[in-house]
């Protein structure tokens, strides 16, 4: 079931793969732009087929993909393209980028180039990528949360905390010394429905849990225990807690507050439009987070692939990995309903990731040809406005040793990172 759940969960990501590039092709074609080829994947070409002018197939290395429009590098102002007589460090690698650019070029071809169109339309067409994944996320989400239903804390109490225990200390049973938690001293039980805390009633487990947060002293709690209910007076403390406010996939952090000492029950429960569209605004955020913080990452990948070092559990992850984690989802004994929302929420949240990732402002990535086009679009309309003759396009070509840069630091990260996947691969600890 491990290597099933590999293989599956490889496929759903070259759909996913495959998906992105549909949204750069459909748009490319809607444009006029001239598209040679569209492969997921990259060496050598395992399986391919021609469709009209375009020759779509598979390559060797899945860990990717890309279509080719023709022209995507504009020629250098008043020159043709070839060997250039500038001189300087780059300047051989920007010849043969602009070289590149026009080998699939053929007579007739000059007004279907990526370079010709207007700029709005070359954003919409390198937006579109990651546009495609969001939308994929978007319905995934849906349908785990609005299908499946996703485990909702309730004001019911399931477990009530023996002793008061430090939440960044993770020890099983009581360590000596250990006060008992105000919840057991005060006397609730597994199964009591808490009707009101303080005076108040609260529809759900965070508001409560926060309203317990802010307590002070002594307060009067009224639960529902076989049908009746009993007023009981828990005094609060301090205690150690978890950070509500963490971003979700973020490393955890934890704050002082009051402290009772209860677990609620967590029924699966589908969800509302409303609270999808929460789920995905926080989903969202935390994805934001967690790439923000890929930098800092690279010293505990180290310590992992190099010195044995325990992997974080929110720490970034290789294709290679992210499909050894749909593995262990499928290697579980668990229904299936509950094995296909897992494997539909991490296959969502890959794709959310691959959008976001696209959208930086880097080249080789799409938000990479979108800055210049954005640039484009504003140079020509200051020149508009001062009367002045168009400026031209962007020489993107220019850019290119900088794209180079990054994105061999690209590979050199996703190395690594794949590395350390294979040498000691994270957990979902299901």
């Amino acid at each position: 079931m491990l290597v099933l759940g590999i293989v599956l969960f490889a496929l759903g990501l070259l759909l996913s793969i495959a998906w992105h590039e549909l949204g750069h092709y459909s748009t490319a074609r809607l444009f006029g732009i001239r598209v040679p080829e569209f492969m997921v994947g990259f060496g050598p070409t395992v399986l391919s087929f021609r469709r009209g002018e375009t020759e779509f197939g598979i390559k060797a290395i899945p860990l990717g993909g890309y279509i080719r429009m023709i022209g995507m590098i504009p020629p250098p102002p008043g020159e043709t393209i070839g060997r250039s007589r500038r001189s300087g460090p780059f300047q051989g690698m920007i010849d043969d980028v602009r070289a590149d650019s026009v080998r699939d070029i053929r007579p007739g071809d000059e007004d279907r180039q990526f370079w010709t169109r207007k700029p709005w339309q070359r954003i919409i067409v390198m937006l579109a990528g990651p546009f495609m994944n969001l939308v994929l996320a978007i319905v995934l989400f849906a349908i785990v949360l609005m299908g499946f239903g996703v485990a909702t804390p309730q004001p019911v109490v399931s477990a009530v905390s023996e002793c008061v225990v430090p939440a960044s200390q993770v020890t099983p049973g009581c360590p000596p010394g250990a006060p008992p938690t105000p919840a057991a001293q005060a006397g609730f039980r597994a199964g009591d429905r808490i009707v009101s805390f303080d005076g108040r009633a609260y529809p759900d487990w965070e508001s409560l849990q926060r309203a317990i947060r802010d307590a002070r002293g002594t307060v009067p709690v009224v639960v529902e225990r076989e049908g009746q209910q009993l007023t009981l007076y828990p005094t609060l403390i301090e205690n150690q807690v978890p950070d509500l406010d963490t971003p979700l996939g973020a490393d955890p952090t934890y704050v002082t507050a009051s402290f009772l000492g209860l677990s609620p029950i967590e029924p699966v429960m589908r969800q509302s439009v409303g609270q999808v569209t929460e789920r995905m605004g926080e989903m969202l955020e935390g994805s934001v987070y967690a790439i923000a913080r890929l930098p800092e990452k690279v010293p505990a990948l180290f310590g992992a692939v190099f010195l044995g070092e325990e992997r974080e559990a929110n720490g970034p992850v290789s294709l290679v990995g992210v499909s050894v984690m749909g593995g262990q989802v499928l290697e579980q004994e668990r229904p299936v309903a509950v094995e296909i929302a897992l494997f539909l929420n991490l296959l969502a949240a890959v794709n959310l990731s691959l959008c976001l990732l696209n959208l930086l402002p880097l080249l080789p990535l799409d938000g990479g040809h979108v800055l210049p086009a954005v640039w484009e679009a504003v140079k020509k309309r200051i020149a508009r406005l001062r009367g002045r003759p168009d400026p031209g396009p962007v020489d993107l070509a220019r850019l290119m040793p900088i794209g180079v840069g990054f994105a061999a630091v690209i590979m050199a990260y996703g190395a690594l990172v794949i590395v350390a996947d294979i040498v000691n691969p994270i957990d979902l600890g299901l």
